[in-house]
């Protein structure tokens, strides 16, 4: 198109359409800080193209973890799941090694291989998602975790499983190129087991079932879902603008994918198949057992009585159950895991300046509450947020900036913050009296008027913070916000800048501001802007 032949409604509208997305970010795939078109050929730069993105890719191409090396990392971050952590490293390892040679030698990719994909058995809050987590931390790839239940068949009522690798996609960036090397986490898989009733399968856990199997195998899948008719548009548009179409799938080949579920039911089903066999687990072990150890026995039979498709269960080759955490293994999470429930209350209570510290009595009681609460790691969050939550709301106020918690704090938290706000009641109120001097020094910066209080006014300030649980800052709102309204109107009236607060004042603020206004009309300008006696009103009287 010439520079002067006129533009047409159709390209008004284009361009009205890709400011419109550009503002929303509605394509998931664009960036919402990506570069902007090229002048000189009118294309966008490849979604995600930078160095990080980079790194990730050179670390994948020259992957060269060992499975020890995975399991001392992942023993940082996830106390116990000795097994577990041995079982993950080498499929992980077996996974992306096979990867790095498909990258050097592209004839790799011609022959079959059977993807390693995972099943994680065992109770809640033992470190199954957290140990993928790390995993992909550490190797760099893009991860995605997901709850198995919010998926549906066709998705039109839930999800369609498909957007698992869109949100992998988006993960990277929109860098397909990384996102096709990432790991898929779907957790509560156990949900989605077809239930057998009075007229066949629950048609529904199956068709999720028959889904995921496509995507766990090899499959291409679209970048823009049938329901993403922005997604769509902007790729037409892209098309018109570059004259080559965007990449719109992504292969699943490489994508690693992990399920979970805590598999309550199939335990049971375990334990009532070995406790009946002629020769079996039960037979030459009388040890008491908990239901979750049943599942190491599990077999694929099994899975597919509790209502898994055969060639779902087989898509999944590597199976390992996670072991149960004691209490002592609760207290090892907090004394020795990085990035742990502990370290992150220091971190919070460091936000407000206040040093805490715990001791060993203390954190076995919290471990000894966790477990009763049977969500495994997730317990101890439940037991510290109950212990520490009143900690939390009136300590940043205070002048306390360290205090230790024992035993004592952890099973009668009330008595313990009382006592410790009471040994620091001295500090407090001196932290309450410089709140005030403060509070004259801001308003002064801010509307050039002097304010100075007396004693007596101090003291009833802090008193009433205390009495009335405030802080000071809604003290100072309530009794003086109009204050500066009315003083520079004084001001302007008689020329004074500086204004004593005393006890009078702050018990009856609005009246005695009126009467000093009212008295301002009455009251000839002052020679120069000298500071007034204190006691104004005493001396009027």
């Amino acid at each position: 198109m010439s520079a002067d032949e006129p533009k047409s409604p159709m390209d008004d509208w284009q361009k009205q359409f890709q400011d419109i997305l550009r503002q929303a970010h509605a394509n998931p795939l664009v960036r919402p800080d990506a570069a902007p078109a090229s002048a000189d050929h009118g294309e966008r730069p490849p979604p995600g193209d930078d160095a990080a993105t980079a790194e990730k890719l050179r670390r994948i191409r020259e992957f060269n973890l060992k499975p020890r090396d995975i399991r001392d990392y992942l023993d940082r971050y996830v106390i116990q799941q000795a097994e577990a952590k041995k079982v993950l490293a080498v499929a992980i390892c077996d996974h992306y090694n096979h990867v790095r040679q498909c990258l050097e030698n592209p004839a790799l990719r011609k022959r079959d291989y059977a993807k390693q994909n995972i099943i994680l058995l065992g109770p809640t809050g033992v470190g199954k998602t957290y140990l993928m987590r790390c995993i992909s931390r550490l190797i760099g790839v893009p991860f995605v975790k997901s709850d198995a239940t919010k998926f549906s068949e066709t998705g039109y009522v839930g999800h369609d499983v498909e957007d698992l690798v869109r949100d992998l996609a988006r993960s990277a960036d929109g860098n397909v190129d990384l996102a096709q090397y990432g790991i898929i986490y779907i957790d509560e898989i156990d949900k989605i087991a077809g239930a057998p009733t009075s007229y066949g399968r629950d048609v529904s856990g199956r068709g999720v079932q028959v889904n995921l199997l496509k995507l766990m195998e090899e499959t291409d899948v679209s970048l823009q879902s049938q329901t993403d008719l922005l997604g769509q548009m902007e790729a037409i548009m892209q098309l018109q603008r570059s004259g080559q179409p965007p990449r719109r799938t992504i292969n699943t080949r490489h994508i690693l994918f992990i399920v979970s579920g805590a598999f309550d039911r199939l335990a049971e089903r375990v334990k009532q198949r070995v406790s009946v066999a002629p020769i079996g687990f039960t037979q030459t072990d009388k040890t008491p057992r908990a239901d979750y150890e049943y599942l190491k026995l599990a077999q694929t039979r099994d899975f597919i009585d509790f209502g898994f498709e055969p060639e779902f269960i087989g898509r999944l080759p590597v199976r390992v159950t996670c072991d149960a955490l004691t209490a002592a293994d609760l207290q090892q999470i907090m004394l020795t895991s990085e990035d742990s429930i502990l370290a992150q209350y220091r971190q919070d209570f460091s936000g407000y300046g206040i040093d805490f510290t715990i001791t060993k009595e203390a954190i076995a009681e919290i471990a000894t509450r966790a477990i009763l609460e049977q969500t495994g790691a997730r317990g101890l969050m439940t037991v510290m947020e109950q212990v520490f939550r009143n900690f939390k709301f009136q300590l940043p106020s205070t002048a306390v900036k360290n205090f230790e918690a024992d035993s004592d704090t952890v099973t009668d938290p009330e008595s313990a913050l009382k006592s410790l706000l009471r040994k620091n009641q001295r500090s407090q109120r001196n932290l309450l009296k410089s709140e005030v001097a403060e509070f004259a020094r801001r308003f002064k910066e801010e509307h050039a008027l002097d304010l100075v209080f007396s004693d007596e006014a101090v003291d009833l300030l802090v008193e009433l913070s205390t009495t009335q649980d405030k802080t000071m800052r809604t003290i100072f709102s309530e009794k003086f916000r109009d204050f500066q309204h009315g003083l520079k109107l004084i001001s302007k009236n008689t020329g004074r800048t500086a204004f004593e607060i005393t006890r009078a004042i702050v018990e009856a603020p609005d009246r005695e501001l009126s009467r000093w206004v009212v008295e301002s009309f009455k009251s000839p300008p002052e020679s120069g802007h000298q500071k007034p006696d204190a006691g104004d009103r005493t001396r009027e009287e």
